[in-house]
């Protein structure tokens, strides 16, 4: 294995020392509340922006909380480009708040409009509750954009971790016509395989925060059912063709059980005439753009990311 990044070995001995318990030793309420504890600690200070608005929208399951961010500097009444933003967590932990730190960060570098979407979690709400949740807000908001003052067509997904997967997802929905046009997908560290079967799973057991151990845990609360596992939207890794889909970024980090899974997407992204930008991190752990006050590189790779999607929306 290559060597990390001395600020992330530096950061992951403290953690060590700490005796931070691993995730799939909690109960769900319990590793939320660990996860929501280190934000502080772990995540670049929040930026100032434009605007920030919170609502609720109506879908079949109920009301659906969303975030919109408007980047610092940009028109509130002009139409600007959009990412829907799906954040990870497993499928498990995570919400509107532990990602607001990067959608806010994403918003002013790309001069774009962010929307962060709290979908439903597992195990309480099982697959495939976060994906009907996810595709119900690109609905909704392709739907209202003119009163968001959202381009409408230029509309894009991205999320990181398991919101990577249902970015993935999504987009194979648009590709399909069950969803609106796309104009990208941002994947960052995502899950695309639940069946764990990569590589990756087997070398990184041990020593960071997202072991294989880990990713075993959230899968089993978000897909209780191994059948479900090989559903391509589950798994989109496994889908039967991902041609035609939205120009993809795939960002991977070598210390992480997802890292195969996703460069062996990129590659497929690739082989099938997708666009794709792919970026592979040799000394890097899953979650690297939520360490921004711990690893520098977390920032340097964030701009990267948000000046590809604002490129990206506004591509002709």
């Amino acid at each position: 294995m290559p060597a990390f990044d001395p600020q992330v070995a530096e950061f992951l001995e403290v953690a060590r020392q700490a005796g931070r318990m691993p995730f799939q030793a909690l109960p769900p309420k319990q590793a939320r509340d660990n996860y929501a504890a280190s934000w502080d600690a772990l995540q670049a200070p929040a930026q100032n922006i434009a605007s920030v608005q919170n609502l609720q929208i109506p879908t079949a399951a109920g009301l659906l909380a969303l975030r919109i961010y408007r980047g610092l500097g940009t028109d509130l009444q002009t139409p600007l480009p959009c990412l829907l933003f799906l954040h990870g967590g497993g499928w498990v932990i995570g919400n509107l708040e532990s990602h607001d730190r990067l959608c806010r960060s994403l918003a002013n570098r790309a001069q774009i409009c962010v929307v962060a979407v709290d979908y439903r979690l597992a195990p309480e709400h099982p697959y495939p509750a976060a994906v009907e949740d996810s595709a119900e807000a690109l609905r909704w908001l392709t739907r209202h954009a003119a009163e968001l003052h959202i381009d409408a067509q230029r509309i894009g997904v991205g999320g990181d971790s398991a919101g990577g997967n249902l970015a993935a997802v999504l987009a194979l929905m648009s590709r399909d016509g069950a969803l609106p046009a796309l104009k990208l997908q941002a994947l960052l560290y995502p899950v695309v395989d639940l069946t764990a079967s990569s590589d990756s799973y087997r070398r990184i057991q041990s020593g960071v925060l997202l072991t294989a151990a880990a990713m075993h845990y959230f899968i089993g609360h978000y897909t209780p059912q191994a059948s479900q596992r090989t559903e391509w939207r589950a798994s989109p890794l496994l889908a039967q063709s991902l041609a035609g889909t939205a120009p993809a970024f795939v960002l991977t980090v070598a210390h992480d059980p997802l890292c195969d899974e996703g460069r062996a997407y990129a590659n497929r992204l690739e082989d099938e005439g997708v666009r794709v930008q792919a970026l592979h991190l040799s000394d890097q752990i899953h979650g690297m753009l939520m360490q921004g006050r711990v690893v520098a590189a977390s920032e340097t790779v964030g701009l990267a990311v948000a000046d590809w999607v604002g490129a990206m929306l506004r591509a002709q």
